[in-house]
Formats: C-alpha cells, sequence, structure tokens
C-alpha cells in the first residue's frame, strides 16, 4: 500500500457521518495557519509603533524601534508559508508580470510589496537615517561598511535634515496604519466572502482578523521587550510595560466581544448546517476553540490583567502575571487561526459528516516545517537587531557622537 492510500485510510478512520469523497482529506493544512498568523503579528506590532508617531503616546518609546522590526521580520518571513503550500514558490513571480486583479489572493503581492517597499522600510530608514550615518563614522569594519550601505552613503545629519526626517516618518505612519489593516484585514475578507462555507461566511471576519492581529502583535513585542531587556542587561521600563499590557487588555476585549457577536450571527445564519456545527465545536473543536481559544486564550489573560489593575502587586509579580498572560494570548491566537483554516475544511457541504485532520512530522506540511516557519523571523530579528540596534542606549550614544 503506497503512503497516499495508507493516509486516507487512517483519515476514514477518523470521519464521521456521511461526506464526499474529496473531502476526505484536508487541502489548507498547516502552513495556511502560519500564513494568517504571521501577518497579524505584523499588522499588530506596527500599529503598537504607530502609537509613538501619530498619537504620541511617549509611554511606548521604548519599544517603537523594536515594533517597527519586528513588523519588519515577520513580514519578510510571512509569505514562505503559502509559496511553500503552493508548490512552486519560484513562480511567484508570476503575480507581477501577470496581473489578475479580480483575485483576491492574487491582490496579496501588490499588498506585500506596498507594505514592505513603501511603509516599513521608508518607515525605519527614515527612524534610522541619522543613527546609521554616526555609526558608519564611528564604527569599525565590516558593520561601518553595512551602515554606509544602509544609510545610502547620506552624510547629512543637521537639524533641518532631521527635522524633515520626523515629518516623512509620521506622514509614513498614517499611510502605513490603513495599509497594516488592508495587509490582515484582507485575510478575513477571503474567508468571510466565501458564501458557501457557514463557517467562514461572516460580514465581520476582517474585523475580527483584525483585532486579533493587534492583540497578537502588542502580545509578542511585549513578550520580546521582556525577554531581551534583561538579557542586555538593562532594567525593564515598567511604565513602558504597564501601558501596553493596557492596551492590550482593551484589544482583547474588544477582540473577544467581536468574536462573540461573530459566533452569534453565524449561529442566526446556519439554520441548516447548525447541527453539523454544533457537533465540530463540542468534539472536534472543542479542545482548540473551547479550552485554548476562548479560555486559556481570552478568559485567563483577562482575569489575569484585572487581577494586577485591581491589586497593586509588586514590579516582579507584576512582569510575572504580564508575561503569563502574554504567552496565553499567543497560543490562544494561533489557535483561532487554527479554528478558521482547519475547522472550516472538517464539515461536509452535505451538512451530515465531519473529517479530520492529521498533522505529519515531517515534509513540507509537516511540525517541524512550521517550527521552523515559526522561529525564524525571530532569527530574522536578532540579524536586524545587530545592524539597527534598537536600544534607548544605542539611540543616546549615537546622538551624544553626533553632537561632539
Amino acid at each position: 500500500m503506497n503512503p497516499i492510500t495508507e493516509k486516507l485510510f487512517e483519515l476514514l478512520k477518523q470521519v464521521a457521518g456521511y461526506i464526499y469523497p474529496n473531502e476526505i482529506e484536508v487541502h489548507w493544512g498547516i502552513l495556511v495557519v502560519v500564513y494568517p498568523y504571521l501577518t497579524g503579528l505584523v499588522a499588530g506590532a506596527f500599529i503598537l509603533a504607530s502609537l509613538v508617531k501619530v498619537f504620541n503616546i511617549k509611554e511606548v518609546q521604548a519599544v517603537y524601534r523594536l515594533s517597527l522590526l519586528t513588523a519588519l521580520a515577520f513580514l519578510l518571513i510571512a509569505p514562505l508559508p503559502l509559496l511553500l503550500h503552493l508548490g512552486h514558490p519560484e513562480r511567484s513571480y508570476e503575480i507581477f508580470l501577470n496581473p489578475n486583479f479580480t483575485s483576491a489572493m492574487a491582490m496579496f503581492g501588490f499588498v506585500y510589496a506596498w507594505y514592505l517597499m513603501v511603509v516599513l522600510l521608508l518607515e525605519i530608514w527614515f527612524t534610522y537615517r541619522k543613527d546609521i550615518i554616526v555609526w558608519s563614522q564611528q564604527e569599525k569594519p565590516p558593520m561601518k561598511w553595512i551602515h554606509k550601505v544602509v544609510s545610502l552613503f547620506s552624510t547629512d545629519v543637521s537639524d533641518k535634515a532631521v527635522e524633515f526626517d520626523k515629518k516623512v516618518v509620521k506622514g509614513i505612519t498614517i499611510i502605513g496604519i490603513p495599509s497594516a489593516f488592508l495587509l490582515h484585514g484582507y485575510v478575513g475578507f477571503i474567508f468571510g466572502s466565501i458564501k458557501a462555507n457557514p463557517w467562514w461566511n461572516s460580514v465581520l471576519m476582517p474585523i475580527v482578523f483584525l483585532f486579533s492581529a493587534i492583540v497578537s502583535g502588542i502580545a509578542l513585542v511585549i513578550i520580546l521587550y521582556m525577554v531581551i531587556t534583561p538579557f542586555r542587561g538593562e532594567k525593564i521600563d515598567m511604565k513602558c510595560l504597564d501601558k501596553m499590557a493596557s492596551y492590550l487588555f482593551y484589544a482583547v476585549i474588544v477582540d473577544f466581544s467581536l468574536e462573540l457577536l461573530d459566533f452569534i450571527h453565524r449561529l442566526y445564519q446556519s439554520e441548516e448546517s447548525i447541527k453539523i456545527l454544533s457537533e465540530m465545536v463540542m468534539n472536534k473543536l472543542f479542545i482548540s476553540l473551547v479550552i485554548i481559544q476562548v479560555l486559556l486564550g481570552m478568559l485567563i489573560p483577562l482575569g489575569i490583567i484585572v487581577s494586577v489593575k485591581l491589586f497593586k502587586f509588586d514590579e516582579e509579580l507584576r512582569k510575572l502575571c504580564y508575561f503569563v498572560a502574554v504567552i496565553l494570548i499567543q497560543l490562544g491566537i494561533f489557535a483561532t487561526r487554527w479554528n478558521v483554516v482547519i475547522g472550516g475544511q472538517m464539515f461536509s457541504k452535505s451538512f451530515r459528516g465531519l473529517t479530520a485532520y492529521k498533522m505529519e512530522l515531517t515534509g513540507i506540511e509537516g511540525l517541524l516545517m512550521t517550527l521552523v516557519l515559526l522561529v525564524l523571523p525571530l532569527v530574522v530579528l536578532a540579524v536586524l537587531t545587530k545592524i539597527l540596534p534598537p536600544w534607548e542606549s544605542s539611540q543616546k550614544s549615537a546622538l551624544t557622537e553626533a553632537a561632539s
């Protein structure tokens, strides 16, 4: 028996009720789950950074540059899951050479290029321009040469030039906010517009995706800030951490409310499919949806942050509470993506049966590849922070050198 046939027989053992033969296997697997998860982190991290430049929230200034670099690192890796899933990533250039403007999926290439080239790279360059010039003058090779190239051989560090940089950064950030909404909201639009699937078809899907992205992005930056800062021997800015936790708290409340409304809306719409969807939630998705997404990913973190707000915990206990909360939130957001992508393929179009999804350990659609794709952005981030340090101590050093 060949491996494909063997796999189908394994899946048939987990099939319940009646399903069509072409519905036995789930076609959009873990890689399609990872993609919206990564793009959500990008959008959320950028929106956190925008609080500094657009809304002048000084408390989160300490993580502004870290948020931008995090968004860039995850954006660079975000297309890989889709390209690997399609099977021929070398053909991706066809999106630009033969554009199909009626295809929502094909338009991702243009949205991605716009967000990468016009928004993130430009904002990071103008934000760092003065510091890069100073670093190119005071450092030794090879970093001296790298900073020279990254600065595009710019040399002007005058007050007028720096003021121009600040204006450009603010303008790009204003453009970047709706661009971030578009980058991740369109994924929800693709799922929400599939009318034949009652698990996906919802007008609230793009908004749910967007707010869950904000939640995941803020949570990720908190994790990185809390891990990297002590590792570098520096003290965590508790005002910054408390402020980020407050924004995260409100974002989780909005996200939870929207998901609840979305669920009620789907229950109201799903007259024919309500029975099979209920069976799917209570059996196939009970652990990932009820336990991980709702309980561990939302309710417990909300309870933790509320406890921190109500009771005057000391600094160390607050840090521990925040860290546990954001780890659980990340787990919950990943479960959210899983439940949307995988859950929408687990019931038959006949509404009379359920299939199952079994993830392999190795291979393109395997667990190991998934872990590589989730770790790879962190490796890219480590390289970016080496070239463009986001730490306040590095900025102060550059300012001192420029002044001298």
